[in-house]
Parts: C-alpha cells; sequence; structure tokens
C-alpha cells in the first residue's frame, strides 16, 4: 500500500516542502530503503523509525519497504523527516487511518519514540503558511517558536504514541497557543550588563558609537591596548534600538536554521552581538557547506559584527566582508547550488596602530621598525576602509579619568535619543526601497568531502529559492542604506555646507563613496539634533570622522 505524508527541507533560510512517499510490498525479502538524495543522518532515520515504531506499542512491518523523499534532485539533510516517514509507514501498513493532506509533520524521533527538538522549524513553518497548509505538527519543545506565525495550527508532539492516539481521535492534542510574553523586548538582557555609564573617558568615541548606532554606520577604532576598544564595542549593544517583530522573526530564522536558538527563548528578544576570532575559517565568517548554513556574517544580522585585530584577520576574509557591507546580503555559491543569506548588520573593527600597539603613544615608546608599522597598517586595503564610515582614535585613558567615580551618561538615555533618530528615519524611509543588484557569489571552497566550486553558480534545484538574476528591492530603514536617489532628496546643503565639504574633499581626497558617506553620516548627526536640514556643524563633525582614512 502507498502512503504520503508531507514534510519540509531547509534550504538556506527557506523552507521547501518534500512529500514523503512510502510504499509497502510483499515482493522480495524485507528491506528497508530511502531514496531521494538523504545524506546519512537521513538514512540513518530507518533504525530510529523501526525502533520508534516498536517502542510505540505499534508494529514494524517484515516487508519491503521504500521511502521516496520527493523531490528527488534536492539534497535531504538533517532528522526532521522522523516523523513524517514513521507516520507514513503506519499508514501505509494500515495501523493507523486518517487524514493527513495538507498536514505538515516535523520532528526527529528518538528510540522509545520521544519527540525531539529539530532545528529551523521557523523557516519550515513559514514555507508551509505560504503554500497553503494550515495545521502542522511539531515537537513539543519548538511549539512556541512554530506558534509565532499566525494563521497555523499548531500541535505539540511529546511522542509518536501521542501523535498516533491524536490522529485516532483517542486522545486529541490541544492546539498550541503563542504565548505574547515571549513579545516583551523590554528586558532583552542584551548589554551583558555593560553600560556606557560606567566607561571612565573616551567621550569621542561613544558619541562615534551613537551616531553610528543611530544610523547604521560601521565604525573602526584605532588605539593601543587596553585604551577599551573591545568594551566600547560590546557595550554598544546597549544603545542599539530594540527589534522591531519582523526584525526578531529574521533574526530568530536564522538562529534557529543554524541551530543556535537558545533553549526556551522561541523569538530573539535582543539584538545580535558577534564576536569571531581571527582564526576564524572562511566557512565560518561567511558561511559554508554542502549545503550552506548561514556564517558569522548573516548570525550578525540586525546586530553588531564586532572583529577585534581586525588586521590579524586574513586578507581574503577581509575582502569577503566588502560585498555584504555594500549590498547587506551574502551570496554563497556551491557546486550544490547558491543561495543568498542577509547580512545587514554594523561593523565595529578594532585595531591597534603597529603589531606591538604603541606606535604614537605618548607613554611607551614602540619597538617596530617603520616597515613593519607599514606594512601592518596596509593589511587593510584602500577599498575596505572606504565603506567604513567612522573612523575614531581611541587613545590611552589618564590616572584622573579612570580613578573618577562619577558616573557618565547611562545607555537607557542614549538609547532613547537613537530611538528617536530612528523613528525619524523610518517615518522618512516608509516608502522607499533600495534596488539591489545581484550580488557577486563568494565561492566557499573549504566544505570537506564536497566538489570544488565551480566556473560559475549553478541552479538550485526546482524546489529551492536561491537569489534571482534580476534586480530585487528592500525596504531603507536607516540613512546608511541611503541611495544615490534618497542622498539627493534628503541630504541637501545650505552654501556654507557645500563650501566646507567641497574643501574637505578637495584636502582629503575623498573618493565617491566617501563622499556619500560624509552625506549619510551629516544626515544622521542631524537626526540626533533633531532638525530638518543638516547644518555646517553637522557635516563638520561627519567630515572628522573620515580624517583618519585620510592620513
Amino acid at each position: 500500500m502507498l502512503a504520503k505524508v508531507l514534510g519540509c527541507a531547509v534550504v538556506g533560510l527557506d523552507g521547501s516542502l518534500v512529500e514523503v512517499e512510502v510504499d509497502i510490498s510483499n515482493a522480495g525479502l524485507p528491506l528497508f530503503t530511502v531514496v531521494g538524495l538523504p545524506d546519512a543522518s537521513v538514512n540513518e532515520a530507518k533504525e530510529r523509525v523501526r525502533s520508534a515504531i516498536r517502542n510505540s506499542l505499534a508494529i514494524f512491518p517484515m516487508k519491503r519497504i521504500t521511502v521516496n523523499l520527493a523531490p528527488g534532485d534536492l539534497r535531504k539533510e538533517g532528522p526532521a523527516y522522523d516523523l513524517a516517514i514513521a507516520v507514513g509507514i503506519l499508514l501505509a501498513s494500515e495501523q493507523l487511518t486518517a487524514n493527513v493532506e495538507r498536514t505538515l509533520f516535523l520532528g526527529e524521533l528518538s528510540l522509545d519514540g520521544t519527540v525531539r527538538h529539530t532545528d529551523g522549524i521557523l523557516a519550515m513553518v513559514s514555507v508551509a503558511r505560504r503554500e497553503g497548509i494550515r495545521r502542522v505538527f511539531v515537537p513539543a519543545s519548538d511549539a512556541q517558536e512554530a506558534a509565532l506565525l499566525e494563521d497555523l495550527e499548531v500541535y505539540p508532539v511529546e511522542s509518536l504514541a501521542a501523535l498516533v492516539r491524536h490522529l485516532t481521535g483517542q486522545d486529541p492534542i490541544p492546539r498550541h497557543y503563542f504565548d505574547p510574553t515571549t513579545l516583551d523586548f523590554d528586558n532583552t538582557g542584551a548589554d551583558d550588563g555593560n553600560d556606557f555609564a560606567v566607561i571612565k573617558g573616551q567621550e569621542h568615541a561613544k558619541r562615534a558609537l551613537e551616531v553610528a548606532a543611530a544610523g547604521g554606520h560601521n565604525v573602526i577604532f584605532n588605539g593601543p591596548p587596553g585604551s577599551g576598544k573591545t568594551l566600547l564595542a560590546r557595550t554598544t549593544v546597549s544603545i542599539l534600538p530594540r527589534l522591531s517583530i519582523d526584525e526578531a522573526l529574521e533574526v530568530t530564522k536564522i538562529y534557529s536554521v543554524s541551530g543556535l536558538l537558545p533553549s526556551g527563548m522561541p523569538l530573539m528578544r535582543a539584538r545580535p552581538f558577534r564576536s569571531p576570532h581571527h582564526t576564524i575559517s572562511n566557512a565560518g565568517l561567511v558561511g559554508g557547506g554542502r549545503m550552506p548554513r548561514p556564517g558569522e556574517i548573516s548570525l550578525a544580522h540586525r546586530g553588531i559584527l564586532f572583529l577585534d585585530e581586525l588586521p590579524e584577520f586574513g586578507q581574503t576574509l577581509l575582502d569577503n566582508l566588502r560585498q555584504p557591507l555594500e549590498d547587506r546580503t551574502l551570496v554563497i555559491s556551491r557546486a550544490s547550488g547558491t543561495l543568498a543569506f542577509p547580512a545587514n548588520f554594523i561593523l565595529i573593527g578594532a585595531m591597534n596602530p603597529c603589531p606591538c600597539g604603541f606606535y604614537g603613544d605618548p607613554g611607551r615608546a614602540c619597538t617596530c621598525s617603520p616597515s613593519m608599522v607599514t606594512r601592518y597598517q596596509k593589511r587593510l586595503s584602500g577599498p575596505l576602509l572606504d565603506r567604513i564610515d567612522i573612523h575614531v582614535e581611541v587613545p590611552r585613558v589618564e590616572y584622573e579619568k579612570l580613578s573618577d567615580n562619577r558616573l557618565g551618561e547611562s545607555s537607557q538615555r542614549i538609547r532613547q535619543r537613537v530611538e528617536q533618530a530612528r523613528e525619524i528615519q523610518r517615518q522618512r524611509f516608509k516608502d522607499r526601497h533600495a534596488v539591489v543588484e545581484p550580488p557577486t557569489p563568494i565561492y566557499d571552497d573549504e566544505s570537506a568531502g564536497d566538489e570544488a566550486a565551480p566556473a560559475a553558480p549553478t541552479k538550485l534545484p526546482r524546489s529551492s529559492t536561491g537569489p534571482s538574476t534580476k534586480p530585487s528591492t528592500r525596504q531603507i530603514l536607516t540613512n546608511s542604506e541611503m541611495g544615490p536617489t534618497e542622498i539627493h532628496d534628503f541630504c541637501q546643503l545650505d552654501t556654507a555646507g557645500q563650501a566646507l565639504l567641497k574643501a574637505a574633499t578637495r584636502q582629503l581626497q575623498l573618493s565617491a563613496r566617501a563622499y556619500h558617506r560624509v552625506l549619510k553620516l551629516s544626515r544622521t548627526i542631524a537626526d540626533l539634533a533633531g532638525t530638518k536640514n543638516i547644518q555646517a556643524s553637522h557635516l563638520a563633525e561627519a567630515i572628522q570622522y573620515r580624517r583618519k582614512e585620510a592620513q
């Protein structure tokens, strides 16, 4: 007998429906076969499903069982198909009679029939809702995550036996409804206890971070060891505006697919802060794998990517930052396909002025030769530096400031100004969308056991959702995302401002990109001040953030 049950695969950050076809035949010797491009974890489902059925007081048929995961040209990974396969076997063996049309089954089975947590639940139920499926059965531990989406009947499944009793009407499983208390963003714990009020000195750097948080601008700190660069970067999370519901869902989907969603937290309420070590691999930073998974760049989406000791990162890693910094989307090409990941983050980089860290320090002598200093500083390419809006010197903090017990301005007050500036930008850009040209793919050849990267991006299977070859659009949310049209419309200067910018462009030899970034910074500074027009003082502050680049 033949039975069909719906499961789901995860491709990139999106789900793709998989039809689990189960055929049980008396012809031939008993055999359990899974076809449809399964990986090792899917093939191992045979043993998990066999034991789970037996330990759920059902009979595992000793016949020829063939399971087909369609479409056959889409590679299947992970244990999320266990529950669908088990239900299909029970239906095909006529031990279960139930209407499972337009119903999605997700979950890994343990040997005793318990349904375990599965990564990527939000991505999979999202495609279910998009395809008109309204009933989904998920592990009980993932029910709150699945219920984030409206118009879905979510049923939490503790075990295979409980699911069978529900489908036969013996013991119905209560529908799970979303708990709205998880939408409380007031106490996110995002700042890990850090507050700008307790950071001594570095007022100039604090102001730069306020501007960066208000407009979504990138920052680079340059200063000797121990001057507070890392502490400043980590504390920046405490002044970022709270996540909106849409942003929280975007971040949650990334962390769910990556298996990094914290236990007991179905919805990410705090903006991400990612701080990879400089020894990270290319795949770890940009993403990768046989079927690419998000890297640190995408995990920092809607948050902060902090790169300490920036020049110590490999040249290839730093060059890979250029495209997502410009397009806010990361495209990875593998032999198995090409996928796009979101990458809208604030980059905060920290570096020493030289290998020993004391070049130009008035208190300690530098032990590096001039050639060593030059080579160290040239590890950061001009195109990368050109994409960083704010360049800040972070000098050593003097004893008088360190020993001062007075508190500075709190992160809460700074966040209020940042949120006010962001609200101005939301109203300004509510009808504006940026045109995004198809980015150049990044070829990742570090995944063990995979084929070499192709000469050109290959197409994903027809059921997948890869990046389009046509330009797309995305909503503009911050000043840093403005294009030439928005800059023309919202960054007009008066006569004094035009004269100042003209002089700065000539003296600092600003590129066209740097020129536009100065205007974007000026717009953000004006928003923080609550003024409609950009004034000369706003422009002057924006220009001084570019001085380091010209030295």
